[in-house]
């Protein structure tokens, strides 16, 4: 069962639910397939983009990364059953991974972030399978070499699952491109999740992640990067929600 916001399906799972699911498709070797984490920037970008749509519409699972979702949904009459933040989602992962023996391949993150979060998730998680990381260059998406030589080493490292961490929509563009060819059972696209877990980047206090405060938090602390997202991304969301409750806005969700 799927709640609309936007036009865009989201799943309605809890996210013990969304463990078990990506759990059970791992272990049953099930085909390739990839997790979508939107929040309200996904939202906003998929109204005009119809590659990210399509992405989208193929995915495994669609779960609510953003509090904003969860409110939209509940003003919209149409709940759903609580937040998948993807960090919290890679970290949960990382640790039933520990418990069955699964492999795990970091793709993407900042210079040193997917090695740093290696080494605190080896220390967290004693002889957890993390076969691999690697950290492409800016631009690589375009450098076929590169490319070559990313699908290259995961393949060779044959991990059950791939986090990917490179930004929306760039990774959902990468893992959707790549991820028949790789084999790899399930891809995650996390974001900067690398990043926070090897606190190169500084995660909101666990109140302000609660109460939904989490965007105002990165806000401040990087201004430069993600003014423009929540400056005038937060705004376009909540017009766009309440144009879909008032019944001005209706398309058929994907």
């Amino acid at each position: 069962m799927k709640v609309n916001i936007g036009g865009i399906g989201i799943d309605k799972y809890s996210f013990d639910e969304v463990i078990e699911n990506i759990t059970n498709h791992v272990l049953e070797k099930g085909k390739p397939s990839y997790v979508v984490t939107p929040n309200a920037q996904h939202i906003i970008s998929l109204q005009k983009d119809d590659r990210f749509r399509e992405i989208y519409r193929k995915a495994f699972l669609v779960v609510p990364d953003g509090v904003s979702l969860l409110w939209s949904a509940k003003f919209l009459q149409t709940p759903l059953n609580g937040r998948v933040n993807g960090t919290d989602l890679f970290q949960k992962m990382c640790e039933v991974a520990q418990e069955k023996g699964l492999k795990i391949f970091l793709l993407g993150g900042r210079p040193g972030a997917a090695e740093k979060a290696k080494e605190t998730l080896l220390e967290k998680l004693p002889g957890i399978k993390i076969v691999d990381t690697h950290c492409p260059p800016y631009g690589f998406e375009s450098q076929e070499k590169e490319v070559a030589l990313i699908n290259t080493k995961i393949k060779a490292a044959a991990p059950d699952i791939l986090f990917v961490g490179l930004g929306a929509p760039k990774q959902e563009y990468w893992i959707h491109d790549n991820y028949q060819e790789l084999g790899v059972p399930i891809s995650v696209g996390i974001g900067v999740s690398f990043e926070l877990v090897a606190n190169m980047v500084q995660r909101a206090p666990v109140w302000m992640q609660k109460w939904g405060l989490e965007w105002l938090f990165r806000l401040i602390v990087e201004p430069k990067r993600l003014w423009k997202r929540y400056i005038i991304g937060n705004p376009q969301f909540l017009w766009l929600v309440l144009m879909q409750r008032l019944g001005l806005y209706n398309i058929e969700s994907v």
